[in-house]
């Protein structure tokens, strides 16, 4: 077990015992974790149980995708709609406008696909209540990316519901309490890569401008060069985020802090520019957004209640996470894009 910190952000959590031990075992990691997500809402996990190979094919196919001309990558070019599906180009949106700050476009590329099992269960065309079930868009190249965003995307479920399991602990409910909330779940995967930048950036502009996540709990696994995942800490401090060796890096979404009537943080974060002395690195990071179904109603957790009761008014998913993703969307609109993807492609 043990609480401490990296990087003077985030502390680490071994979940391992948590699964082999005994229930006071349980609940001193439940206690870690609330504590962590409480204060910062940022940590990081070991002893996850994830096979590491499934991580590293995963890796190796997304840059073999994004290493292919952009004429092949716009074959599953996201569709207009605006859901997290199919590839995003560079530059196509600004992470910022979610809060309602405007900043230019984020200098980066993805590829994002939807839970197989679910995606276009509950879909209608033109219903934006169910735009998060839309069918997924596959490239045929490289042939292995299908099998392998499978592999990847089934092992990022399994590592959701241990979490699940030990969020509903630390918030004292049953240990089921999530189950019939995520049995068609609304999900994301998305693969990104931020590209070399032979050039300064824009002023203002970042990999991913500063947002919070949507959705309950987010796991990322990047690479270990410069230009990750900054947080902002109480103090206002910008700080570097440096995932354990085989680790991942875990936070609070919008949805779940609003589950907890906010006890738990849903913590601003941005993807800083690398230093002008190594901007010639490609990053690629492997990001998870484990989201509930998306008719699953957002209301306040009965042991968050506390004395002066909910701060929210109930909510489906869906509606939660559109709304924040038209408005991160609202970068397609920008006139700068095509300028400044010239710089950086």
């Amino acid at each position: 077990m043990g609480f401490h910190m990296v990087s003077s952000s985030v502390p680490i959590i071994n979940i391992e015992p948590y699964f082999s031990g005994d229930e006071r075992t349980k609940q001193s990691i439940a206690k870690e974790l609330d504590m962590a997500c409480c204060d910062i809402g940022f940590f990081a996990i070991t002893g996850h149980g994830i096979d590491e190979d499934v991580i590293t094919r995963a890796r190796e196919t997304v840059v073999d995708f994004f290493s292919q001309p952009l004429e092949e990558k716009l074959k599953v070019e996201r569709p207009p709609e605006k859901v997290s599906r199919g590839y995003n180009r560079l530059m196509d949106r600004s992470l910022s406008y979610s809060i309602g700050k405007e900043a230019p476009p984020d200098l980066q590329e993805a590829f994002a696909f939807g839970p197989e099992e679910f995606t276009g269960k509950d879909w209608i065309k033109n219903d934006p209540s169910t735009a998060m079930m839309a069918p997924n868009r596959w490239p045929n190249n490289p042939p292995e990316f299908y099998p392998r965003m499978i592999d990847y995307a089934g092992a990022m479920k399994l590592l959701g519901e241990r979490i699940l399991d030990i969020i509903a602990t630390a918030l004292n409910v049953d240990r089921h309490y999530f189950d019939d909330k995520f049995d068609h779940q609304s999900s994301v995967s998305r693969v990104v890569r931020y590209p070399a930048q032979k050039e300064l950036a824009e002023a203002g502009q970042l990999r991913a401008g500063e947002h919070t996540d949507y959705g309950t709990v987010t796991f990322l696994r990047g690479d270990a060069v410069p230009g990750g995942t900054e947080i902002m800490t109480r103090d206002g401090e910008w700080v570097e985020v440096i995932c354990p060796p085989g680790g991942f890096v875990c936070n609070i979404g919008d949805a779940l802090a609003r589950w907890t009537n906010n006890r738990w943080r849903s913590t601003l974060h941005r993807v800083g520019n690398p230093p002008p002395d190594k901007q010639n690195v490609d990053r690629i990071s492997l990001v998870h957004f484990h989201s509930p179904n998306h008719d699953a109603l957002i209301e306040c957790i009965p042991t968050c209640l506390g004395d002066k009761g909910p701060k929210f008014e109930p909510i489906t998913f869906a509606d939660h996470y559109l709304g924040k993703v038209m408005k991160a969307a609202h970068a397609r609109l920008n006139a700068k894009v095509s300028d400044a993807a010239k710089r950086t492609a």
